[in-house]
């Protein structure tokens, strides 16, 4: 009898182990279930929309509209000559350092627009990568904003950020006006995207289609403006007049539904260039004596390589586009932020410093959240340097 009692003891033991390991795999299964739903929930929504209705039409009657999709003025059929094995042994053995051995500096640049500043002053801050806020004739104007850790449509995958934004999203001063060149993700992010939403009342000013997007992601129809390129909106004082680039666009299988483009900026008396992300081609110049000459350009100068020349400009090109431009001060974007192609993070401003010099052509390289005067830039000191 005592025998028996001991084994039906040990026997129910072993079946309440069973049972909890049961339904601790089945916890553990419920919440690896949550971690993924959570991981991709808004991931159907980053992809964005394609235009209906009067918006389709409106791109259909583009200029730029051939087939189903937009097209750039020259070809760009050759923009992945090199192979993807190629580009592989790039990334795994080409010996670039690809992120700062130190901490990118930021600069906390305080309350825009200081009192004191002159009515006339023309004032920019880079917040990383193309995300910037041109300060012009008392007016704000935010340059593809993107402050979400990665550029992907993925919380958990995709090019993580090098440094933090220097201020966050919602210390922001108030915006008179929100400019997006494509419908990439490091340039159009939806978590930014609603944060501005709720947190700003500016409009979107974006090129033909993009705004299928923002409608999605509940952007209301009034803060929406779509252009093509060379037309312009006047709005708080300012022109804005979209014009040519040499890029594509995209966030899921398919390419080129929506137009992608640079940004002229003019007041009364100061103008500002934006390229977004472009090859160079000869449309700078064409931009320069319609629309310049420029007081500051804000050239793309990271993410290129020989596998899309045609659709990054490499750093030495982005001074050319400069003086095609017309333009005063030159200040590079599009770098130190996110790694998007195999090159060295720095090498970006290193050529152009370079070719700058070499070409005596005005530079001003600002670290994150570093605010420039455009009439008095801060001289070039190789900050980047010190932490490469």
């Amino acid at each position: 009898m005592t025998v028996g009692r001991a084994g039906s003891g040990r026997t129910d033991a072993t079946r309440s182990r069973r049972r909890w390991r049961r339904r601790a795999g089945g916890a553990l299964a419920l919440a690896a279930l949550a971690a993924a739903a959570w991981a991709v929930r808004d991931i159907p929504v980053a992809l964005g929309a394609r235009a209906t209705g009067d918006r389709a039409a409106r791109l259909r009657a583009s200029p730029q509209f051939e087939g189903d999709s937009f097209r750039n003025q020259a070809s760009t059929r050759t923009m992945m000559a090199e192979t993807g094995r190629n580009v592989l042994l790039q990334f795994l053995f080409g010996g670039h350092r690809r992120r700062p051995t130190e901490p990118v500096p930021l600069v906390d640049p305080g309350p825009a627009e200081p009192a004191s500043a002159p009515a006339d002053e023309l004032g920019i801050v880079w917040y990383g990568h193309a995300s910037v806020l041109v300060e012009i004739e008392g007016r704000r104007v935010l340059i593809d904003p993107m402050w979400s850790e990665r550029c992907s449509p993925s919380r958990l995958v995709g090019p993580r950020r090098l440094h933090p934004p220097p201020v966050p999203l919602a210390e922001l001063p108030p915006i008179d006006a929100i400019l997006i060149s494509h419908d990439h993700y490091d340039h159009l992010d939806l978590g930014t995207v609603r944060a501005l939403l709720r947190d700003q009342s500016a409009p979107f000013l974006v090129p033909l289609g993009v705004g299928a997007h923002l409608a999605r992601w509940g952007v209301p129809a009034e803060r929406i403006v779509e252009l093509d390129w060379t037309e312009s909106v006047d709005l708080a004082g300012l022109r804005f007049t979209a014009t040519a680039a040499q890029h594509f666009s995209g966030r899921a299988f398919t390419r080129n539904r929506t137009l992608w483009g640079s940004w002229v900026i003019t007041g009364a008396n100061r103008r500002v260039f934006y390229s977004g992300d472009s090859g160079y081609f000869s449309g700078y110049a064409e931009i320069g004596r319609r629309l310049g000459p420029f007081d500051v350009t804000l050239i793309q100068v990271g993410a290129y390589a020989p596998a899309w020349p045609e659709i990054h400009m490499f750093p030495e090109e982005a001074v050319t586009a400069h003086l095609d431009l017309r333009g005063g001060l030159l200040i590079p974007v599009h770098w130190a932020t996110f790694n998007l192609a195999v090159h060295s993070w720095a090498d970006p401003v290193d050529r152009l410093w370079r070719e700058a010099k070499a070409r005596d052509v005005r530079l001003a390289v600002p670290r994150p959240g570093e605010r420039v005067v455009v009439d008095l830039p801060p001289p070039v000191d190789g900050w980047w340097q010190e932490i490469n």
